[in-house]
C-alpha cells in the first residue's frame, strides 16, 4: 500500500514541490526516510510515534518506508512531519485519500499530537493558491496562510483535531489574515535638536530610496538621525509587503502569523559575520540584507565591520539580489534594501577637534577611513557631514517640524515616483528613483542646458565615476520630486553635487 501527500520544499522564497510517499510493506518493523532528509527530518520518525502514541494509535507492525520526492532535492525542516504523518494515515487507512487529494500539508508535531508552527508557511501557502490546492498548516500559522487568499486554509491546532475534520465530525474555523498592532510611540524629528543639514539629508533619502553615510564625532546624533528615518517612510506597497513578508517568513520572524506594511529597520552589530549580514549557513538562510528588504538597513560604525563583509554589500546594492552560491544549492533572495550608514572621522572621533584629536591625526584619519573600499564609497548616494552639536542649540526648544510634517513630504514625493514608474515593463521594476537605470534613468533625469553643463564640468573636475555620474542623476531627479519640479535645473545638480565624497584621502573635507 503507497500513500501521498503533497508538501514543499524551500529555495530561498519559492516553494519547491515535494510528494511524501509512504509504503507498507511486510517484513521486520522498520521506520525508514529517504529522499536526501536533513537530521529534523530524520528526527520525524519519534514525533511520528509518539503523536500517534498521544492519540491512542501505534505504527503497524509492517515495513515503513516514507520517500520523499524528488530524491535529489535536500529536504530540510520539521515542517515535514506532518505531511509524513497524513501519508501514514492514509496507508492506515485512518484517513482517506480523497480528503487529502491535491492538499499541500506542513506542520510540525509536538509529542503531544499538537501541530506547531513552523516557517515559511506563507510561500507555501502562495504555491498551493497557484495551484488552486488546500492547504493545511498549524492552526498558529493559520493566519499567515490567509494572506495568500483564494485557497482553502485548515488550520488545526491538534492531530485529533485534524483527522476529526477530515473524517467530517467537527469543522475548522477558517483562519483570518491578521496585520500587525502597531503600538509604542514613534520616534520623532521633532526629538533632534541642529543638524538641519542632516535632516534634509535625511529627507532626500527617504523620498528617493537612496543610501546614506553620515560621518562625525561621538555623540553628533548620527544614529538618533538614522533611527527617525522609519517615522518619515511611507509603508510598503502591498507587493513589497507581500515580498518581504516572505522573507520573514522563510526565516521564522513573522510572529502569530501577522504580516505588517512598516518597513522593516535592521541594525546588525559590528561584529556580524558575512553568511548573517548577507545570507547563508549550511541552511542558506536570509541575512540582514533581505530581511531588510523594503526597509532600511543601518550599520553604525561602518569601519569596524570586517571588509570582507563590507566588499559582499557591494552587490546586493547594485541588484538588489542576495546570491548565496553552495556545493549543495543555489538560493536568490530579495534584498531591495536602504542603505544607511554611520561612522566616525577617524578611531578617535575628533579629527576636527584638536584639543580632544589624538596625537596621530590626521594619519589615523586615513588608516581609519581606509577600511572602506573606495567602490563601496562610490555606492554612496548622499554624504552628509554630522558635526557636533553646539550648547546654544541644545538650549533650544524642540523643532517645530514633526516627523509627520516631512513623511506626508516624502509620502507625495513617492507618489510622484510611482505614477512616473507604473507602465514600466520589467522582472524589477523601479519602487523609487534609487533604482531607476538605464535608458529610463536618462529619460527621467535629463537636467536642462544649465543643468548639464554643471554636471559636465563636475565630472571632470572631481573625477566622477561613471557609477557616481547616474548616482548624481537619481538625487537630482528626487530633489527636483520634493520641490515638485518637473525639469532637473542646475540648482539640483548643484545641491545633489554637494552630498558627494569629494576627496578620497581625507573625507572630513568632503563638504558641498
Amino acid at each position: 500500500m503507497v500513500a501521498s501527500v503533497q508538501t514543499v520544499a524551500f529555495e530561498g522564497i519559492s516553494a519547491k514541490p515535494v510528494e511524501v510517499q509512504v509504503q507498507l510493506a511486510s517484513g521486520l518493523p522498520t521506520f525508514t526516510v529517504v529522499g536526501l532528509p536533513d537530521k529534523a527530518v530524520n528526527e520525524a520518525r519519534e514525533r511520528v510515534r509518539a503523536a500517534l502514541a498521544a492519540i491512542g494509535m501505534a505504527l503497524p507492525a509492517e515495513r515503513i518506508t516514507v520517500n520523499l520526492s524528488p530524491a535529489d532535492m535536500p529536504k530540510v525542516g520539521s515542517h515535514f512531519d506532518l505531511p509524513i504523518i497524513l501519508a501514514l494515515l492514509m496507508a492506515m487507512k485512518v484517513v482517506s485519500a480523497d480528503s487529502v487529494a491535491g492538499a499541500v500539508v506542513m506542520g510540525e508535531l509536538g509529542l503531544d499530537a499538537s501541530i506547531r508552527p513552523v516557517a515559511g508557511v506563507l510561500p507555501a501557502a502562495i504555491f498551493a493558491n497557484s495551484l488552486d490546492a488546500p492547504f493545511i498548516c498549524p492552526e498558529a500559522s493559520g493566519s499567515e496562510a490567509a494572506w495568500a487568499g483564494g485557497n482553502d486554509v485548515i488550520a488545526a491546532p491538534h492531530l485529533l483535531a485534524l483527522i476529526n475534520h477530515l473524517r467530517g465530525t467537527q469543522i475548522l474555523q477558517t483562519p483570518e489574515a491578521k496585520m500587525v498592532e502597531q503600538s509604542g510611540e514613534v520616534k520623532d524629528l521633532a526629538d533632534i535638536k541642529g543638524q538641519e543639514a542632516a535632516k534634509r539629508a535625511l529627507e532626500i533619502a527617504a523620498a528617493g530610496g537612496h543610501t546614506l553615510l553620515m560621518v562625525g564625532p561621538p555623540g553628533s546624533g548620527k544614529s538618533m538621525l538614522a533611527s527617525r528615518l522609519p517615522s518619515i517612510l511611507p509603508p510598503m506597497t502591498p507587493a513589497e509587503a507581500l515580498e518581504t513578508s516572505m522573507v520573514m517568513s522563510v526565516a521564522g520572524l513573522l510572529t502569530e502569523g501577522r504580516i505588517s506594511r512598516t518597513r522593516p529597520f535592521r541594525a546588525p552589530h559590528h561584529s556580524a559575520s558575512q553568511p548573517a549580514l548577507i545570507g547563508g549557513g549550511a541552511k542558506a538562510q536570509p541575512g540582514e540584507v533581505s530581511l531588510a528588504n523594503g526597509g532600511v538597513l543601518f550599520m553604525d560604525e561602518l569601519p569596524e565591520f570586517s571588509r570582507n563583509t563590507l566588499e559582499a554589500l557591494r552587490q546586493p546594492i547594485e541588484s538588489g539580489e542576495a546570491v548565496i552560491a553552495r556545493a549543495q544549492a543555489h538560493v536568490t533572495y530579495p534584498a531591495r534594501f536602504q542603505l544607511v550608514a554611520a561612522m566616525n572621522p577617524c578611531r578617535c572621533g575628533y579629527l576636527d577637534d584638536a584639543g580632544l584629536a589624538c596625537s596621530r591625526a590626521p594619519r589615523c584619519a586615513l588608516d581609519y577611513q581606509s577600511k572602506i573600499s573606495g567602490p563601496l564609497y562610490d555606492r554612496m548616494d548622499l554624504f552628509i557631514e554630522v558635526p557636533a552639536v553646539s550648547a546654544s542649540d541644545l538650549t533650544l526648544p524642540a523643532a517645530s517640524e514633526t516627523s509627520a510634517d516631512v513623511a506626508a513630504r516624502v509620502a507625495a514625493t513617492r507618489e510622484i515616483q510611482q505614477a512616473r514608474f507604473a507602465d514600466v515593463s520589467g522582472e524589477r521594476p523601479p519602487i523609487c528613483n534609487a533604482h531607476a537605470d538605464g535608458k529610463l534613468l536618462e529619460e527621467i533625469a535629463a537636467p536642462d542646458e544649465k543643468g548639464r553643463e554643471l554636471l559636465e564640468r563636475a565630472v571632470g573636475q572631481l573625477r566622477l565615476s561613471a557609477r557616481g555620474y547616474h548616482r548624481v542623476l537619481r538625487v537630482s531627479r528626487t530633489i527636483a520630486d520634493l520641490a515638485g519640479s518637473l525639469s532637473i535645473g542646475s540648482n539640483h545638480i548643484a545641491e545633489a553635487l554637494s552630498y558627494r565624497r569629494m576627496d578620497p584621502n581625507l573625507m572630513h573635507k568632503a563638504t558641498a
